[in-house]
């Protein structure tokens, strides 16, 4: 799988877990040798202005955070076309999910997944998407800027038992029918996370339910990461992804 990364991702942006010191060498050490690495590139201003309020944009430059950002945010835009055509990964921080038009919270800046949506919209090369998010946190800030489109679905499963969530997940993904799904890759919901309550193989499950959903559909797939802070295990539920993703179903 081609997978979007940048070698600045590696530095420590804020003092937040999102931005801590190894946390993206706990996934490029177990994904080297298994992906095709794809060099990221910002997004362009007009990208993050179609998302964005002025006000927002500036705040962020005034923070410093503007480019490491919009490096996140042009990640996810390459992620999503390349994903039109084959599914693909975003290894990006700072994550989005918690972005809203005109504030930001929850170590995000700009909305990753709404930039690169939009995107593709705005291109002509997608009418309608589909978004499963299922980070630990519920992605508000999406939801404030793509929720009330008519053309985009948005799913945050959310069950205190792993096989009610992973069948929601199921029926949300065979109710659609959209060009593109997008995943916001959160992977603080495992066991040995913030949450507690996923497996490492449930990460590859649902990747294969999105990857079955869009051949069912002739649709595209690609995912961007969000949450995730154990190190030790955060690597591999990103690979097991990426694994159910090309349709493997188990190791």
């Amino acid at each position: 799988m081609k997978v979007i990364f940048h070698e600045d991702f590696h530095r420590v942006y804020a003092s937040d877990p999102a931005a801590a010191s190894g946390r993206m060498e706990a996934v490029t050490r177990v994904l080297n040798g298994k992906v095709e690495w794809i060099q990221a590139i910002p997004a362009e201003d007009k990208d993050i202005e179609w998302v964005h309020s002025l006000r927002h944009i500036q705040k962020v430059r005034l923070e410093g955070t503007y480019d490491m950002a919009a490096l996140a945010a042009g990640g996810a835009i390459q992620a999503a076309s390349i994903g039109l055509k084959e599914p693909a990964f975003g290894l990006i921080r700072p994550p989005g999910h918690h972005a809203s038009e005109d504030s930001a919270w929850g170590f995000c800046y700009f909305n990753n997944m709404a930039v690169a949506l939009t995107k593709l919209l705005r291109q002509g090369l997608i009418r309608k998407a589909a978004v499963l998010d299922f980070d630990l946190h519920y992605g508000d800030g999406t939801v404030n800027i793509l929720g009330g489109l008519d053309h985009i679905a948005i799913f945050n499963p959310s069950a205190s038992n792993r096989n009610h969530y992973l069948r929601s997940v199921e029926d949300f993904l065979t109710e659609q029918d959209a060009d593109i799904i997008g995943i916001s890759a959160g992977f603080d919901n495992h066991a040995e996370d913030w949450g507690g309550l996923l497996m490492t193989e449930d990460y590859r499950a649902m990747g294969k339910m999105v990857k079955d959903a869009a051949e069912r559909t002739g649709a595209g797939c690609f995912a961007i990461l969000e949450g995730g802070y154990n190190h030790r295990v955060l690597g591999q539920n990103v690979l097991a992804l990426i694994e159910g993703m090309e349709g493997a179903s188990h190791r």
